[in-house]
């Protein structure tokens, strides 16, 4: 079995927010995340679970989040039995939100959680899906990150836009915000494992209709980053040369996974579209 959902509760009414957390070997960088996470929901009653998906960790990062979902009720875990890859890591947890709306971020807490609060007075104006971006400016933002990694940005976003997501400035900050129905029609759709996922799943958000909206987010480097800048680097840009041609093949029209029926915000479920 691949996936193992290990914590166990009664079945709770639909929460207003899911948080999706992926984490592979993250025993060190992970509880501060979810203190600070759980502390800023717990101190602005709000109505969350948080999912962490361990992707096949060899540390403890397991045990870590058995022991704080006795301290937190509202975290949850998912264990894969071996390391699949952030993308699929990234789904998995997705697939088994219950939220109304569903939130990915990433396990090192670069960004804090209290900027969701831009993203939803996105999603409230009406956006489908609303991303944290570390390129645009604003006022009261700052992004702290190392060069050579915004110079690798840069070329990646040159690359990106062979897929057709040409107008989004950052699309690999670990910070987006769906709308529930939004997230289960894309995520179950998704092909890719690795950590170009964002780009499909905003490439499918485009060819579906969705109205995307980009944020200035604050965003601070930590250090432990599970990224080798070389090697994939190299994976994540033939991602992209398979994610054009499976777009010319038409084969996202057809999901992968069974999304879960949750109802949107409005009570109605929204229409995916034609992802021709």
């Amino acid at each position: 079995m691949v996936c193992q959902l290990l914590t166990s509760r009664p079945m709770r009414p639909q929460p207003d927010l899911s948080i999706v957390i992926p984490a592979f070997n993250e025993q060190e960088r992970l509880e501060p995340t979810l203190r600070a996470y759980l502390a800023y929901c717990r101190g602005h009653g709000r109505d969350v679970e948080v999912i962490v998906v361990d992707d096949g960790s060899t540390d403890g990062t397991t045990a870590l989040v058995e022991r704080l979902a006795g301290e937190f009720p509202q975290l949850r875990l998912v264990r894969l039995a071996q390391n699949q890859g952030k993308g699929y890591a990234v789904r998995s947890g997705v697939v088994n939100a219950r939220g109304r709306r569903i939130l990915f971020a990433d396990a090192d807490g670069a960004t804090c959680l209290e900027e969701i609060e831009r993203l939803e007075a996105a999603i409230d104006a009406g956006a489908d899906v609303a991303i944290g971006s570390r390129a645009l400016h604003a006022a009261g933002v700052e992004v702290r990150a190392r060069v050579h990694r915004r110079l690798i940005g840069r070329v990646f976003h040159l690359l990106v836009r062979l897929t057709g997501v040409a107008d989004i400035a950052d699309t690999q900050c670990g910070f987006k915000l769906f709308r529930g129905p939004a997230a289960h029609a894309l995520f179950s759709r998704m092909r890719t494992t690795g950590f170009s996922f964002d780009v499909e799943v905003l490439m499918m958000a485009g060819l579906c209709g969705y109205r995307i909206v980009e944020i200035p987010v604050n965003w601070t480097h930590q250090p432990g980053s599970r990224v080798n800048l070389v090697t994939d680097s190299s994976r994540m840009a033939l991602d992209l040369v398979r994610m054009r041609l499976w777009r010319l093949q038409r084969r996202y029209e057809a999901p992968h996974l069974s999304p879960w029926a949750a109802p949107s915000e409005s009570g109605q479920p929204l229409g995916l579209g034609r992802a021709g």
